[in-house]
């Protein structure tokens, strides 16, 4: 299929808000549920080669080790526990209200206690209303799903061929519930002492410096698809380091994003290379800044060259 198809926001703005809560109930059950791990690695999603996963839980929490799992073509909720018991329901035809009922319902017909301290959204803007009483989310076009994960596969999969050329610590490639985006993140071994007001989700991602680049569908603020990265700390000067074909530095909060609009990705005689040019251009422009040793933390034999990876 086609490399990097379109999706505008405005296409599936809907289904995208209704996938969106769906999968902030799922990530708040495998947050609850799994063991914690360092800069909340535990808590985002996993591609599948069908949609995505929760990956296994339980266990330690004294619930049976069970998963779930969207499917994305055959458009279905899939729970199942490692007895091989599985309970599934259509994805389409739900409101946030009544996929959430038959959810726990469909965790409780495995055993699995499935509760969620705060079952409402997180940093939404109906952040305050509770998932059971969310009536208003409640489309679903299973061709727009479809071809989110579809895209979400493919630039895993660039995100992964990115990650070989460094040697240091990295993230795994995820898909974050909270943010709805897919991200990968560099680390050195310089701590950052963040402020106690900064919260421990805060305090805890950005414990140390980091180069992170990711890919989202858009938002309110940036309303199209968008490859980014940033450093934080944000070193002085970044912003005058140059970034890849069409890419630009844009304010966000308090610093910059690298922005490599999906649109202009997709114009490129090679997008793939684009990306990986835009990615390598952005880790420079942050690492060098912040002071790392770039070639040092290079990995013999991945992907350090843009332009290799690409010819």
């Amino acid at each position: 299929m086609e490399l990097f198809p379109s999706l505008p926001l405005d296409e599936w703005h809907e289904t995208k808000e209704t996938i969106h809560r769906f999968e902030q109930i799922v990530g708040k059950v495998r947050l609850s549920h799994s063991p914690r791990r360092n800069h909340w690695w535990h808590v985002p999603f996993h591609l599948t080669g069908s949609g995505i996963t929760s990956r296994p839980m339980g266990f330690v929490d004294g619930n049976p080790v069970f998963t779930v799992d969207f499917d994305f073509v055959r458009h279905q909720l899939v729970a199942s526990n490692l007895d091989g018991d599985t309970a599934a329901f259509p994805l389409r035809g739900h409101s946030v209200s009544s996929f959430y009922l038959r959810f726990q319902s469909a965790l409780d017909s495995l055993g699995v206690d499935g509760s969620i301290p705060l079952a409402r959204p997180f940093d939404l803007p109906d952040a305050e209303r509770l998932f059971v009483d969310d009536h208003e989310h409640a489309v679903y076009v299973p061709e727009h799903a479809t071809r989110y994960w579809q895209i979400l596969s493919q630039v895993n999969l660039v995100l992964e061929e990115f990650a070989s050329g460094f040697s240091g610590k990295t993230s795994p490639v995820h898909h974050f519930w909270h943010t709805f985006d897919i991200a990968l993140t560099r680390f050195s071994e310089h701590p950052v002492k963040q402020p106690e007001e900064a919260g421990g989700l805060v305090r805890e991602a950005y414990s140390r410096e980091v180069v992170s680049f990711g890919f989202w569908f858009g938002d309110d603020n940036v309303p199209e698809p968008c490859f980014y990265a940033y450093a934080a700390p944000e070193p002085e000067g970044l912003t005058e380091e140059p970034l890849g074909p069409a890419a630009e530095w844009v304010p966000s909060g308090n610093g910059h994003l690298a922005l490599l609009r999906y649109a202009e990705a997709r114009e490129q005689p090679d997008p793939r290379a684009a990306v990986l040019e835009f990615l390598e251009s952005a880790y420079r422009a942050g690492a060098g800044r912040l002071g790392w040793d770039v070639d040092a933390l290079a990995c013999p034999g991945g992907v350090t060259d843009p332009y290799r990876a690409g010819h």
